[in-house]
């Protein structure tokens, strides 16, 4: 299996549901402004959409999406627990917390992305995140973990996402929950190798 990446971005999630799962991979280091890998290929030639993550499948298959390509690597590896397993009202919970992950909070971040976006469609936006923040806070209370004492691949998406707040001037002393909640992953050794690999000091 080989991921697609590029340091920092929501591909950073699979690469800790990767080590977490402890499935053998390769990593390919996508520059998202040219679309192009390290060796110089062309990414687009490989995934037309130009975004990432996307797995290399060993039948030579490519996968994308965030949120699906975190479900393939936890069916793929069940007795490391990233997943409830089929059929289980706790993977539909979970399957919650992906999703809304996926379409508020990481597609919420999107104006501050955006570098022509207005200032005031960035207030905006950080007034959104700052009420979903809210929300997550409160349903996420002392934790661990978003849907109990089980470390998941919805915690490694949140945790990624988390990382982009302070970039963006969303201060998580703000949501102590939160702040807390990223604290106790940075001290796991899956995230801590995850930042490693991709020049990322843990803080």
């Amino acid at each position: 299996m080989k991921l697609y990446y590029s340091p920092g971005a929501c591909s950073q999630a699979p690469h800790i549901a990767l080590i977490e799962a402890g499935l053998p991979f390769d990593l390919a280091k996508v520059d998202l402004a040219t679309k192009r890998l390290d060796t110089g290929e062309d990414y687009t030639a490989i995934n037309a959409k130009g975004a990432v993550p996307a797995i290399a499948l060993d039948d030579g298959g490519i996968l994308t999406e965030n949120a699906v390509v975190l479900q393939y690597i936890a069916d793929h590896a069940p007795d490391a627990h990233l997943m409830p397993p089929f059929g289980t009202i706790a993977r539909y919970r979970l399957l919650e917390w992906l999703n809304f992950i996926a379409t508020e909070l990481h597609k919420g971040f999107g104006p501050l992305f955006h570098p022509a976006g207005s200032d005031a469609d960035k207030v905006a936006a950080r007034d959104s995140l700052a009420a979903k923040f809210d929300y997550v806070a409160g349903e996420l209370g002392d934790g661990p973990f978003l849907t109990g004492s089980q470390f998941t691949i919805a915690d490694a998406y949140l945790f990624v996402v988390l990382g982009w707040a302070r970039i963006f001037h969303l201060d998580l002393a703000r949501w102590p929950a939160l702040a807390a909640f990223r604290a106790r992953l940075l001290e796991r050794p899956s995230v801590r190798a995850a930042l490693h690999a991709e020049g990322f000091a843990p803080r």
